[in-house]
């Protein structure tokens, strides 16, 4: 296959995996809503995953807390993938496994919301850690792949993207995570909810 055509194999891949996320309006209606009932009452976002989903993680983090587009205060949020001696003092100690949960244990509140990323839905350290989260009250968002695997039945919403492909499920989640942001700037301008 010529690089050409592996670009445009790919891309129509793409394409077709975002074909469907007009399906998912409702849900992401409920995010929305979700993020700023937290953050009305005082709360952050807390963000974590595994791999490419750590990474996207702290995206968003960053995007709350920095800026989207408009010019407002930061949104309290966290991704729990940045912390390098918990990172590797926790498994050293424990197991990899309660990574997260841990952290959860240790920073949640009853008003924040808690977002895991995992295009599997069978990430251990994700699925404890918001079964953790849902223990403390607090709210709790996957999202995930594929067939949503475990997590489906632990958060209390779980957007699926239907796909078997990693890099395209990572797109879509990306996606949903730009759109929370550009939703969010609109929001919290009106409602004055940036410091």
């Amino acid at each position: 296959m010529s690089q050409e055509s592996s670009f445009i194999a790919a891309l129509e891949r793409h394409r077709t995996t975002f074909s469907v996320l007009e399906n998912h309006l409702d849900e992401a209606d409920r995010l929305l809503n979700m993020t700023l009932k937290a953050l009305k009452a005082g709360g952050k976002i807390i963000f974590m995953g595994n791999g490419g989903s750590a990474a996207d993680s702290q995206h968003l983090a960053a995007e709350f807390m920095v800026r989207y587009k408009k010019e407002r205060g930061p949104l309290a949020s966290i991704a729990l993938t940045t912390d390098t001696s918990i990172l590797t003092a926790h498994p050293n100690d424990y197991e990899f496994e309660s990574v997260f949960e841990r952290q959860i244990q240790g920073l949640a509140r009853p008003q924040d919301l808690v977002i895991g990323l995992t295009t599997s839905g069978q990430s251990e350290n994700i699925n404890r850690a918001l079964k953790a989260a849902n223990d403390l009250g607090a709210a709790t968002v996957a999202l995930t792949g594929r067939d949503g695997g475990k997590v489906k039945d632990i958060a209390e919403l779980s957007i699926i993207i239907r796909c078997d492909e990693t890099a395209r499920i990572q797109e879509a989640h990306m996606f949903i995570g730009h759109w929370l942001c550009e939703a969010l700037d609109d929001a919290v301008t009106s409602e004055g909810l940036a410091q």
